[in-house]
């Protein structure tokens, strides 16, 4: 009969260190999840920054995409009126080279 107690005596250190290995596992596993809980509030954090940067940067996009629209309208109204300049002028041109013909005409007689 002294095996019995003996062996309950072995069961009961076995549970022990079972519970006791138990509480080591669930004492880390907690540790490693406040790590984890902070390191995803860390990551939250940079993902909103990075949420922002983009954000900005789409509008930054947009105010730069409607300056060039702008300023393609100015380039082209500019050119049309480049283009008319040069058209008067070549009408003046050929007006003053008429006049300057009949001038000639007039000194010659």
């Amino acid at each position: 009969m002294a095996a019995a107690p003996e062996q309950a005596i072995d069961t009961l250190s076995s549970l022990e260190e079972r519970i006791t290995h138990a509480v080591e596992v669930i004492t880390e596993l907690r540790e490693e999840n406040g790590r984890l809980q902070a390191h995803a509030g860390s990551m939250e954090g940079e993902l909103s920054a990075a949420r922002g940067e983009r954000d900005e940067a789409n509008a930054r996009a947009a105010r730069l995409e409607s300056e060039r629209a702008e300023w393609e309208e100015r380039i082209g109204r500019l050119s049309q009126e480049a283009e008319d300049l040069r058209n008067e002028r070549k009408e003046v041109k050929s007006r003053i080279e008429k006049l300057l013909s009949q001038l000639d005409l007039l000194s010659a007689s």
